[in-house]
């Protein structure tokens, strides 16, 4: 399968913004579907992934109560909402996809083996 995200870009502290990842290829449907993002001398963190028909969602700490993930299986997108924006936030947000019934690892970059090529998220202060 292969991933194309977009809608990123610069936005105020405070602000929001939609992500898009377009898939290509596979049973979208079956694939959990995650995003992550890597700032600056960072590692890749986890942000939020679907699990495989939507079964159920996942977050990360930072960005609990902020971000929403939703995906829509007759477009093979995966959407990421994300309210109230922080300088924190700031980074390249890469879309991911699994073909495998992951839970435990689910934060784990590792245990996806589908990448995008991310979208840079700027939020100034």
């Amino acid at each position: 399968v292969q991933l194309q995200a977009s809608g990123g870009g610069l936005v105020q502290a405070g602000g929001s913004l939609r992500l898009s990842c377009v898939a290509s290829g596979g049973t979208f449907s079956t694939y959990t579907v995650a995003w992550f993002r890597q700032a600056p001398g960072k590692e890749r963190e986890f942000v939020a992934a679907s699990r495989r028909y939507g079964s159920s969602t996942h977050y990360g700490d930072s960005v609990k109560d902020r971000f929403t993930i939703s995906r829509d299986n007759a477009k093979k997108t995966v959407y990421l909402q994300m309210n109230s924006l922080s300088p924190e936030d700031t980074a390249i947000y890469y879309c991911a996809a699994s073909s495998q019934a992951i839970l435990s690892t689910i934060r784990n970059p590792n245990s996806f083996g589908y990448w995008g090529q991310g979208t840079q998220v700027t939020v100034s202060s």
